[in-house]
């Protein structure tokens, strides 16, 4: 069950929302038609405005007073320049520019304080009067605030490009001051390079003079160095010594070399005991000698022919002695030579010992000449470094002094009017066409809004979609509204032509096939569980029970035998309509007294039913109806009638209905259409099944079907669909 209403509640009754709208159609129709023509009225009353726009192209370009990048660090290659520069074209001081230039302070357009402009009303200046004038820097700045107002900057996308636009009252000012502004920025521009340009200008000649005090500083102290070292050609000393110290150490390493030689064969000499033949014949050096070679040779031969003379003659032969004393000669030839090789070699390792001593000083004194020189030329390169540093910044700066004078009234703006405003030929405000057609879409939907708001908010029961969606109640029927005349209240006529009787007597058929309707419902709910005692109740009075109750009592009637009571004990009606005698017996006189109940119970001939009224209403009819006489009385009666309408009190005002409730066999409730809360609806049949009572169902009476028809409800035309209408119609 729980599952079954979680899906009806989901679902969108489009057809319910469909009658809302035709329901409330002719008033939506008026809300949007009014507010349409109110909107027509106040566009027409609009003051149009017109809007020129100029172009304007913005080149990226970076200062260039001094070649060290930029003295102001301005940089035209990213977007925040081009960022800057709108900015700048959207700034206040762009507008007040333009209100000085074209003297906007006398126009009444953007001056509100000025003669011809029409004075707002003001509840503040009518209660403490006009207050003091403004001043005129008041007036120029609501002026410029005002312009400014009027002043659009829309920069392209990805271009430098920028349009300019100006909402004018005036098409032919419009054009003039969206030009005005685009030429008021490139003046801007040209200011703001010449006060840059003037401005570095001072800046490098204030620079200039402390530059070149530095550089004769400089210079100064270079030349009282050079004077001071006696320097003329550093490089060339320096170049000579160089040359000095290379020499000195190539001879030194010869000079080593050859003591290293001479050293070896000197301690080979100096390991000698004595210089005797054989000792120096010892010595390779000595034996490598050319001369000594050659002795050896002569030595060599002489000692051959010393041992071939030998073989023949005798020692003390001329020949053996001549050869003898040729031999000594060479041996003493060849020991002297050999000696004084060894004397050579002790003087030659001296001069050589004497020579390596001497190159060694010379390095060491050419090398401290070179530290020196070195020391100075490092110092001289220090003073003219610092000279050139100086020379070169003074000549940069005046360079560029001359430069900026040159170059200063030759400046030019990054910006130009690429293309500019015209004199517009339509307004762009107010646009009137779109303001009219969008007032209408918003007042329909604001009335469908409206519509739905109310439908929310009214808890009446309308229609049976309201009984099955508020009350969640079976539908036995509805009955339609009657065409009757009341006076007071009350109805006048002829007694045939009353409501009570439209069931026999009347002539809308539609009223009568809607009771026969209903009496098929309560036959058809009644079939399980028969149905012979049948209460009506309602939620408040004046909700047309007692009609239904006599009308369905009637159509009972034409099938069976029917008896209705009218229990209501505390405003009776039933024996008023159906014009009874005043002060006929009837519910509480049967009470009473048993005996004597045919007496309280009245024929109505024309209608084929019996009626017992209420009679006299009782001090306490809750007691009555629930004493053991009423139902005694009850028991009887059914013995007696095949159906027993009972027509009792209103649930809201008093229990009567609620006790009776207990004691019948099915209950009718009846609802006035468009008139009763579904609160009280909802409680009435709550306190029903609190009791435990058997709810037959809702009868929705009194329902405007013609209403209904027009508003496209559900039972608009139902009956006249088999002509049920069609006397009523032709009678009409």
């Amino acid at each position: 069950m729980d599952m079954k209403n979680s899906a009806a509640v989901e679902v969108i009754d489009l057809a319910h929302y469909w009658f809302v709208v035709r329901r409330q159609f002719k008033k939506i129709i008026a809300l949007s038609f009014v507010a349409t023509l109110i909107s027509i009225l106040v566009v027409l009353s609009l003051t149009p405005k017109y809007s020129a726009t100029s172009t304007l192209l913005i080149e990226a370009s970076e200062s260039k007073v001094l070649s060290i990048e930029e003295v102001y660090g301005l940089s035209g290659n990213g977007s925040e320049y081009f960022l800057t520069q709108f900015e700048i074209l959207k700034s206040r001081d762009m507008a007040k520019r333009v209100v000085e230039k074209l003297n906007l302070i006398n126009s009444p357009e953007f001056n509100s304080s000025h003669s011809s402009h029409k004075k707002a009303f003001s509840i503040r200046a009518m209660i403490m009067g006009e207050g003091e004038a403004p001043t005129e820097e008041q007036i120029l700045a609501k002026t410029i605030d005002s312009f400014w107002a009027a002043v659009s900057i829309s920069p392209v996308r990805k271009t430098q490009l920028v349009k300019i636009s100006v909402e004018s009252e005036s098409a032919k000012f419009a054009p003039i001051a969206a030009n005005a502004i685009a030429q008021a920025y490139i003046e801007s521009q040209l200011e703001a390079k010449v006060g840059l340009t003037q401005q570095a200008a001072g800046w490098l000649g204030a620079r200039l003079g402390g530059l070149k005090d530095k550089l004769d500083n400089s210079e100064q102290k270079l030349q009282s160095f050079r004077e001071k070292n006696n320097l003329i050609d550093v490089k060339g000393v320096s170049t000579l010594i160089a040359k000095e110290l290379d020499q000195v150490g190539e001879r030194l390493v010869t000079a080593r070399s050859e003591l290293l030689d001479i050293k070896t064969s000197y301690y080979q000499l100096k390991a000698l005991k004595d210089q005797s033949y054989d000792s120096l014949s010892s010595l390779p050096f000595i034996l490598n000698n050319s001369l000594v070679v050659k002795l050896k040779e002569s030595e060599s031969n002489t000692e051959l022919k010393v041992s071939e003379l030998s073989e023949r003659y005798g020692p003390k032969h001329p020949k053996m002695m001549a050869a003898r004393s040729d031999l000594n000669a060479v041996r003493a030839s060849l020991l002297t030579q050999m000696k004084r090789i060894a004397d050579g070699i002790k003087n030659d390792f001296l001069a050589a010992t004497s020579k390596e001593k001497s190159l060694v000083t010379a390095l060491n004194d050419t090398k401290a000449k070179m530290q020196t020189i070195n020391r100075t030329e490092f110092e001289l390169a220090d003073y003219v470094r610092n000279v050139r540093g100086n020379r070169t910044l003074y000549e940069t700066f005046f360079k560029r002094i001359n430069e900026t004078a040159e170059t200063g009234t030759l400046q030019t703006a990054n910006a130009r009017i690429i293309d500019t405003a015209v004199i517009p030929e339509k307004a762009v405000k107010p646009k009137k066409k779109l303001i009219v057609m969008l007032v209408m879409v918003v007042s329909l939907m604001f009335g469908i809004a409206l519509a739905f708001l109310l439908d929310a908010l009214d808890a009446t029961i309308k229609h049976a979609d309201d009984v099955d969606h508020k009350l969640h109640a079976y539908m036995l029927g509805l009955l339609p509204m009657l065409p009757v005349t009341l006076t007071n209240g009350k109805f006048s006529g002829n007694a045939n032509e009353a409501p009570v009787r439209s069931f026999v007597h009347g002539d809308h058929s539609g009223f009568q096939e809607s009771v026969r309707t209903l009496r098929t419902s309560l036959t058809l709910a009644s079939l399980e569980k028969p149905v012979q005692t049948l209460l009506f109740t309602s939620s408040i009075p004046g909700e047309g029970k007692t009609t239904t109750s006599v009308n369905l009592a009637s159509a009972y009637g034409q099938m069976e035998k029917v008896l209705l009571i009218d229990a209501d004990m505390r405003r009776p009606t039933v024996a008023k309509q159906l014009q009874l005698p005043q002060g006929s017996r009837g519910l509480s006189n049967a009470v009473a007294y048993p005996e004597r109940l045919n007496d309280s119970i009245h024929t109505i001939e024309d209608l084929g039913i019996d009626v017992m009224p209420a009679g006299a209403i009782p001090p306490n009819p809750l007691e009555l109806l629930s004493s053991k006489g009423f139902m005694e009385i009850l028991e009887q009666l059914k013995g007696r009638y095949q159906k027993i309408i009972i027509d009792s009190a209103p649930m809201q005002a008093v229990s009567d209905a609620l006790y009776l409730s207990t004691v019948t066999d099915g209950v009718v409730y009846v609802i006035k259409a468009d008139s009763t809360k579904d609160k009280f609806v909802k409680a009435g049949l709550g306190r029903l099944e609190d009791s435990n009572a058997r709810v037959l169902g809702v009868v929705l009476n009194q329902v405007d079907v013609d209403k209904e028809a027009r508003y496209g409800g559900n039972h608009g035309g139902y009956y006249d669909a088999y002509d049920y209408n069609s006397d009523a119609s032709s009678k009409s």
